[in-house]
């Protein structure tokens, strides 16, 4: 049975894409093929990987090619099964579909609420464009054979309109982030790893981070240039910040292992308060504390777990204290961090959502075999 994942935003080696469910579908005897945006092409952990040569000035014009590009290199391939993770290729799930393809859509984002955080569309517009886009995907979710979800939330949403909707949530992979105690040589930091905007907290945290004793790793991608300006202009930028930039996953690790807490102080916008943010989960996978907002759905976990402390996500001093707390008091950190890695051990891991992931391909197969 051949399989092909396609995504034309993402990187070819993108965690929850390539690693987890492409990696994982592979091991099950499946002819897995990827296709993704400049990608190194070769075949890595029995995925084959294509390269989309995809070259455009703005996200307007990334839709029109992607969507015909990735269609002719779908048919090219000519799998039984696509399994796309963008919604910009709706278009293309549904060219496929009429060929007579079976189609997964993999929705990582409650996409409407997402929109309405969108910096680039113009603020008058956005509800309008949240409301159309919500309509049209809930029509077209009809026309697919299953729907993955990367949260409950998003499960939720489209029960009524797909009879196939499953949550695979993007927990880590159990033993790939935790580190040897001869390893963990601690260092008096605190870490934040993903996106960095003012809505994911960057600001907030360098203020917070100026009020104690400690230092911030800061790693990931600065999203724009208006942000870079601000943060690397703030007066603890040079004094207190160890700006990391991407980093590959042995490089996570390693920044875990030496981090005393890590932090996810997200504002409560509406498409953050229902998410399950991966960097929380690796955060407890490393078995270090986790210092979260105080959304219900992350104080169940955080407080339900005793492996952080939740915090009002606009109270810097509030976000200052638990650090400090963490750093003082290092007896109590680690068995929060080992409270946390027991919890990813017992629930939140990646071997337990793949049964879930593989059990929707056995549909598919089998459904295919009773059309046949």
């Amino acid at each position: 049975m051949k399989v092909t994942h396609l995504t034309s935003v993402h990187k070819y080696n993108d965690t929850r894409i390539f690693l987890k469910e492409c990696t994982t579908i592979a091991k099950h005897d499946y002819e897995v093929s990827l296709v993704a945006p400049q990608a190194i092409e070769g075949v890595y952990n029995n995925v084959n990987v294509y390269s989309l040569n995809l070259i455009y000035k703005n996200r307007i014009e990334r839709f029109f090619k992607s969507t015909k590009l990735i269609v002719e290199k779908a048919m090219e391939i000519d799998s039984d099964i696509y399994h796309f993770h963008d919604p910009e290729l709706i278009p293309v799930g549904i060219e496929l579909k009429k060929r007579g393809k079976r189609i997964i859509y993999d929705i990582h984002e409650d996409v409407p609420r997402q929109i309405l955080n969108k910096h680039w569309i113009p603020g008058p517009l956005r509800k309008i464009i949240s409301f159309l886009f919500e309509k049209y995907e809930d029509s077209m979710v009809k026309k697919f054979d299953a729907i993955i979800a990367a949260t409950p939330h998003i499960e939720q949403r489209f029960k009524k309109n797909n009879n196939l909707v499953v949550n695979v949530s993007n927990y880590p992979i159990q033993e790939e982030l935790i580190s040897s105690r001869n390893q963990m040589k601690k260092e008096n930091t605190v870490v934040y790893i993903g996106g960095i905007t003012e809505e994911r907290g960057s600001i907030t945290m360098l203020n917070a981070i100026n009020k104690t004793s400690g230092a911030l790793n800061l790693a990931g991608k600065i999203i724009n240039s208006e942000e870079e300006y601000k943060l690397k202009s703030h007066s603890v930028w040079q004094a207190k910040v160890n700006y990391l930039g991407f980093l590959d996953r042995n490089q996570i690790k390693s920044i875990l292992a030496t981090s005393k807490a890590g932090l996810v102080v997200l504002e409560p916008r509406l498409n953050f308060i229902d998410s399950l943010p991966i960097k929380m989960f690796e955060y407890m996978s490393a078995g270090i504390p986790v210092i979260a907002s105080n959304f219900p759905l992350w104080k169940e976990i955080i407080e339900g777990n005793n492996c952080g402390i939740c915090v009002d996500p606009f109270n810097v001093d509030e976000i200052a204290t638990a650090i400090q707390w963490v750093l003082d008091n290092p007896d109590e950190a680690e068995k929060m961090g080992e409270n946390g890695r027991n919890a990813v051990e017992r629930k939140y891991n990646w071997e337990t959502e793949s049964k879930k992931l593989i059990k929707v391909y056995s549909s598919l197969v089998y459904k295919g075999n009773m059309e046949e």
